[in-house]
């Protein structure tokens, strides 16, 4: 397969779990009705960003995985033969608990998780209360829509685990987030760009929008969306979408564009992981 048509989604907190999982339901088969191939949800679909206080209630929201969430995408994916990249609050063990993504192939079958792993911990962004940091590397998954890898929000920020992907060979990599105005805007426009371009795979990328002030009153954090996708080149594909209105961002991916890319700029053969020292000391 040489293009892929991927989506991703943008959408605002609804109040209640059982109507977000109709939602999102509802934007994938839009989606394959457009002839999406894949589609990517934002980071804890089907929650409110409980990140934004520390209560324990918001535990509540976690699931095994496989677990009637995961069955009812992977039954929805083989009936649209869709590829679907499915963020779950993940419940491994009591008490252990991961922002995960899960990834379903076009024919139902839940082919593994990402568990996120870099966890913040700061003013509306406490993480570190509800996630224990992933520990189940940096996978990439062979599905009918080409190599997928995930990488979830605040791990952005960290260059090595986009590298990581790119050496197991990821053709597109989802990155579901929940980001906020402030300092985050600027690094939204360029992180993902640089990545794509560091790295030489396409990127989608996808914000959640609205305040979720009946969850959590005036503090509640802001989201943006502008959700989008980049090229392996650095390039953004089409237009960002808008920062507060429900959308589905669709983009066909030509994954040839990987391959002249790295014709282009051998960064896979020029590099030199063993002068890299200090890069993977503790």
């Amino acid at each position: 397969m040489t293009v892929v048509r991927a989506a991703i989604t943008q959408v605002a907190w609804t109040g209640d779990k059982e109507s977000m999982i109709n939602c999102h339901e509802n934007l994938a088969r839009r989606a394959a009705a457009e002839g999406a191939q894949i589609i990517g949800f934002q980071e804890l679909f089907y929650g409110p960003y409980f990140g934004a206080v520390q209560e324990q209630k918001y535990y509540d929201y976690t699931e095994s995985i496989p677990g009637p969430t995961t069955a009812r995408f992977q039954a929805l994916a083989k009936e649209l033969h869709l590829v679907i990249v499915l963020p779950i609050y993940e419940v491994a063990n009591a008490g252990e608990f991961y922002n995960t993504a899960a990834v379903i192939d076009a024919d139902g079958t839940l082919l593994g998780i990402y568990r996120k792993h870099h966890i913040p911990h700061l003013p509306s962004f406490w993480e570190k209360f509800y996630f224990r940091p992933g520990n189940r590397g940096y996978p990439v998954f062979e599905t009918a829509a080409g190599r997928v890898g995930v990488y979830i929000c605040y791990d952005r920020h960290f260059p090595e685990g986009w590298r990581e992907l790119g050496l197991a060979n990821a053709q597109i990599v989802f990155n579901p987030s929940a980001t906020k105005p402030g300092l985050s805007n600027r690094l939204w426009e360029i992180e993902q760009p640089a990545a794509a371009a560091n790295n030489q795979y396409f990127i989608a990328a996808n914000n959640r929008i609205g305040q979720e002030v009946s969850e959590f009153g005036l503090d509640a954090p802001c989201f943006y969306g502008s959700s989008y996708f980049v090229d392996p080149r650095g390039n953004i594909l089409g237009e960002m979408a808008s920062q507060d209105k429900e959308e589905i961002v669709i983009r066909d991916l030509d994954l040839e564009e990987i391959t002249r890319a790295r014709n282009d700029w051998q960064f896979y053969r020029d590099r030199r992981p063993e002068t890299y020292e200090r890069t993977v000391q503790l």
